[in-house]
Parts: C-alpha cells; structure tokens; sequence
C-alpha cells in the first residue's frame, strides 16, 4: 500500500497591524468626544428650558395678583422666589395714543411690567411680562 502524506498548507496570519489599531482608537475617541458634546449641549439647554419656564411661572404669577392682592398703584416693588430669582414688577400710568385722549372713560389705565432675572451658567437672564390693567377711576366712581 502505498503511503498517502498529507500536505498541510501554511496559512499566513491575517490580523490588525499597531497602526490600525491606533487609527481606529482615534477615530472612537474623536467620535465619543463629539456625542458627548452634544448631549452635554442638550443637558445644558434643558436646564435652561426648565429656567425660563420657572421665570415665566413666577412673572405670570407676580402679574396675576396685581390689582387683586397687590394695589394697582404706581411704583416698584420687588421680590425673591428661591435662591437664584429676583423678579421686580413696576406699574405707571398707561399713556394712551393722542386720538384716545380726547375719550374720557370711567376708568384709569395702568401698564403693568414684571421682569424676572436669574444668573444661568455664568450669565445673566431675564424675562418680561407686559399687561395694561383698568381700574375704576375715583371720579366717576362716586357719581353713580
């Protein structure tokens, strides 16, 4: 019987060189380095979201109550809600346009402003609120 040899054929190893390897770290770092900038730009903009719709809730609140729990009457008042909001809420007189001051009406206008400000990331931030309020004028009220 004649003897069978068996070739076995040597394959060449085929795998990652150190340079490839390298390149491939740098591109996952460059890219982590991205994805984690945006979500920190997200997380930032969401607090401040959340900022603004605080102030909005206090300056709502502060020009709600005027003329019902505060006197509509001209002047500054002013006020803290928590450690970081200052709100200031002033009242003056409305000055009506030329035509609307020759119609005499039975009540004082007022225009109402509230301004809320906070410091967010290292800045400043405000918001403003705008309303015109009447009130019966004093005058007319005793003629009735």
């Amino acid at each position: 019987m004649p003897a069978r040899t068996l070739s076995v054929k040597r394959q060449s190893q085929q795998g990652f060189s150190l340079i490839e390897i390298l390149v491939a770290f740098m591109i996952l770092a460059m890219s982590l380095t991205v994805i984690f900038r945006i979500f920190s730009g997200g997380l930032r903009n969401i607090s401040l979201a959340e900022d603004y719709a605080r102030a909005e809730m206090i300056a709502e609140s502060q020009l709600s109550i005027i003329g019902v729990i505060t006197p509509l009457q001209t002047g500054t008042t002013s006020g803290e809600w928590g450690e970081r909001f200052r709100w200031e809420s002033v009242i003056e007189h409305y000055q009506p346009w030329q035509q609307e001051k020759a119609l005499i009406t039975p009540v004082t206008a007022y225009h109402v402003t509230v301004n809320v400000y906070w410091q967010h990331s290292g800045g400043n931030s405000q918001i403003s609120l705008s309303s015109v309020r009447l009130q019966q004028s004093t005058d007319v009220a005793g003629q009735g």
